[in-house]
């Protein structure tokens, strides 16, 4: 390892160490405020209008957007768009959540008067308590003195590492009060890895099904495997319920005289199902536990879909 290589990682632990410090800080320092900031939102019944200028802009746009994705309507305005036309986009039914390490950043201030003149709730975050935002502000969020991690002070690194923390605190916490489950969280992240693993076996699988009864003759049987495509039949008993599944290891096991067979006789009785509303990822999790590729989604016994290794593949769980 090189001199200059041990100095990168010196640096970077440096840095590291001293943010997880003001992190720490950031939690002993978190008090009432913090329980009024969460009741401000829960009581808003428009949206949480998040804003800052600068860096503090780009948490901002990340802390409305963890927001809007645990079930907490929230959008980012720009404050000098504000002052040219956005501030439209803030109503009375709305809470605004302003952000500003100095609590005295220009671009704000016809965004906070906005807030005052129509008596918006205003939830500033500042390191300033005497600031002009947290002074304005009905609930004041105020962040610890810690050093910025650059060694200069004038990088914002400490500062905004926590105020993103301090976002991710308010979006979980409004989230566990709501009792937000990971099918809401799909609900609004369709897309991605996430929103497929997320998937349930309804979204994915198909209900136009192969199925024959157990008394249906093997011949007649083999006509509805090759039709339908998915190398499997379900075998229905006399109430619809599926009584036993036809693969290709049972036509093997039964090729001297398959023919003269009927579905019953051939079938794999009892065969594994899932229910149409687990999730896609415990449908793969027992595909591969069984070292199958098809599965049938019962509900009550009775077969409702049919579900293949490709489904996942195409969706991205696999």
């Amino acid at each position: 390892m090189t001199s200059s290589t041990t100095e990168y990682l010196e640096t970077a632990r440096r840095v590291i160490g001293i943010e997880a410090q003001g992190l720490a800080l950031l939690s002993d320092s978190l008090n009432g405020a913090f329980s009024a900031a969460v009741e401000a939102i829960l009581t808003a019944r428009g949206r949480v209008i998040v804003s800052g200028m600068g860096k503090s802009g780009h948490i901002a746009r990340k802390i409305a957007a963890t927001l809007a994705s645990t079930g907490t309507p929230a959008q980012f305005v720009h404050p000098a768009e504000a002052s040219h036309g956005d501030l439209g986009m803030v109503t009375r039914e709305d809470v605004a959540l302003v952000l500003s390490n100095s609590g005295e950043t220009p671009e704000l201030a016809d965004l906070i008067a906005h807030t005052r003149r129509f008596a918006i709730p205003l939830i500033g975050v500042a390191s300033r308590p005497d600031s002009t935002l947290l002074r304005q502000s009905d609930v004041a969020l105020v962040l610890p003195q810690a050093p910025e991690a650059c060694g200069t002070g004038v990088v914002p690194t400490t500062s905004t590492t926590m105020t993103l923390a301090l976002g991710d605190a308010l979006a979980v916490a409004l989230m566990e009060h709501r009792q937000f489950t990971p099918e809401h969280f799909r609900t609004f992240h369709p897309g991605g890895k996430l929103g497929a693993k997320l998937s349930k076996v309804g979204d994915l699988m198909h209900r136009d099904m192969p199925l024959v009864p157990e008394d249906m003759p093997m011949s007649e049987v083999l006509l509805v495997i090759s039709q339908k495509g998915f190398g499997v039949v379900g075998v229905t008993d006399a109430a619809g319920r599926l009584a036993g599944i036809i693969t290709d290891g049972d036509l093997r096991r039964h090729m001297v005289g398959l023919l003269e067979h009927t579905a019953a006789e051939v079938m794999t009785a009892n065969p594994r199902a899932i229910a149409p509303a687990a999730l896609a990822e415990a449908a793969l999790g027992l595909m591969n536990e069984r070292k199958i590729t098809c599965l049938f989604a019962v509900e009550d016994g009775r077969p409702v879909g049919i579900l293949h290794i490709h489904d996942l593949l195409r969706a991205g769980v696999a």
